[in-house]
């Protein structure tokens, strides 16, 4: 899964958080890029590196990242920070690949087809699990991996174990891990008094999203 994508990169030596808001404000995000080599602080135009996460490979992408110290790896983007509010980008982390080297990431399910169980027997699908860890060369990451779900039935599930991938691609879930399952309906009986100090009626608590809410430096 290689990429012809190249972005611009300017090395930086400020640090802290005053130096990132005058980055993000002249449209740069801050990263950091590591991995066989020294690790260095960097810049790079934040719209052509969230531009990566709107590809098909999306985060998993790889594309060449041209330094202005003479350096060009080909990268993947490892992690990385975005601003709970606005969902803006506020820093990633860039890893440095060898095409010849194994690596770990993390790629999406994605279901095929309509089970049997669903079409015939009214049941429902359900997804337990939706992103998988593999382990595998740059070049053979997967877009995504996909799951052949229309042979199930009522009661059944497809497993890790089930997954037929190749010897390119290893997955290190573990084999017993439930991807999907076809499961009766259940009816869900409602009583008639509210538990003791509810009032019917009264709101469900806010979830509050996980997220970091510091600024990178």
């Amino acid at each position: 899964m290689s990429s012809q994508i190249t972005i611009d990169a300017k090395l930086r030596e400020g640090r802290g958080k005053n130096e990132a808001r005058r980055l993000r404000a002249q449209g740069l995000l801050p990263v950091t890029v590591y991995g066989h080599g020294d690790p260095v602080a960097a810049a790079v135009d934040a719209k052509k590196l969230a531009s990566i996460f709107r590809t098909q490979t999306g985060h998993n992408t790889i594309f060449n990242l041209n330094l202005d110290n003479g350096e060009t790896p080909a990268v993947i983007i490892k992690d990385w920070d975005a601003d709970p509010v606005k969902g803006k980008l506020v820093h990633a982390d860039l890893y440095r690949l060898k095409l010849d080297e194994v690596m770990r990431v993390t790629v999406s399910v994605h279901l095929v087809g309509t089970p049997y169980g669903v079409k015939t027997d009214g049941g429902l699908l359900e997804i337990q699990t939706h992103e998988l860890d593999i382990e595998c060369l740059p070049g053979d990451i997967p877009e995504h991996i996909s799951v052949d779900v229309s042979e199930l039935r009522l009661n059944q599930h497809i497993s890790v174990s089930d997954l037929k991938l190749g010897d390119k691609i290893k997955v290190l879930n573990d084999s017993d891990t439930v991807l999907a399952s076809v499961n009766a309906l259940r009816t869900v009986e409602e009583t008639a008094t509210p538990a003791a100090g509810a009032e019917a009626g009264a709101a469900e608590p806010e979830v509050i999203k996980k997220g970091k809410t510091e600024e990178a430096s």
